[in-house]
């Protein structure tokens, strides 16, 4: 049986889930955002938190809420206008980040090219020239996924995993990672950057938000050691909307 979208589903007794799609696609991940931003403008009583994944705009029900009259509100905004159309929300930055691509800082860009049928010259062409949209925040604070690339880098995860460091940039299924702490993973680490992703310390601890667009234009090993202790690890700004 297909399933039909946009749906509304319960999270156990704590919240409701919008979902717009059950796989990532750029319409899908708008109507994620504008939903959810139109939605926390207008939250009825009883909502504690709204917040998006690839697809799906998450409400957090507080202790008091009635959820019927939540679900009721959440479905009436819902059957207001086609949300893959809608424009995405205000507040949205887009954010230059300096990378050093290959080299033993981010060894695995070869083989991520030669699974994408490019060479690396090719491929850090591509990766540098891609403004892409931070499509939800997730897996560690702060952490964002970018998509989406061109089908030729459609690639798999490796069967195997490697320890990455913080603000690594990884490469698979058409999106990028950029890692807020080090771990490891199966996504092939493609560029280095400096940007320190999570700061528990500030009003706003975590830098990037779903709907901002990022870059990663390439900068060689000089460039690079100059700006990696930067603040922001040289990375800049400006508002788009």
């Amino acid at each position: 049986m297909t399933e039909r979208f946009p749906r509304i589903d319960a999270v156990g007794t704590e919240g409701l889930l919008v979902r717009f799609a059950d796989r990532l696609s750029e319409p899908a991940n708008r109507a994620a955002l504008a939903y959810r931003a139109a939605f926390a403008a207008e939250a009825p009583d009883g909502v504690s938190e709204t917040a998006t994944s690839l697809v799906s705009a998450y409400l957090r029900l507080s202790h008091d809420a009635d959820p019927e009259r939540v679900e009721a509100a959440a479905r009436q905004l819902l059957e207001t206008r086609d949300w893959t159309e809608a424009p995405l929300p205000a507040g949205r930055r887009h954010w230059r980040v300096p990378t050093l691509y290959g080299t033993d800082r981010a060894p695995q860009l070869a083989e991520a090219a030669e699974a994408a049928g490019l060479d690396a010259e090719t491929a850090v062409a591509e990766l540098s020239a891609a403004r892409l949209r931070v499509t939800t925040i997730g897996f560690a604070p702060g952490q964002p996924y970018l998509g989406t690339l061109s089908e030729a880098w459609d690639i798999p995860r490796r069967s195997e995993l490697a320890q990455v460091p913080a603000a690594a940039l990884v490469v698979a299924v058409r999106q990028l990672v950029l890692f807020a702490v080090g771990s490891p993973t199966g996504w092939r680490h493609v560029g280095q950057t400096g940007l320190r992703l999570f700061r528990p310390e500030a009003e706003t601890p975590f830098v990037l938000r779903p709907g901002d667009e990022v870059s990663f234009p390439a900068v060689d090993e000089a460039r690079f050691a100059e700006v990696e202790a930067a603040e922001d690890g040289g990375a800049d700004w400006e508002d788009i909307a």
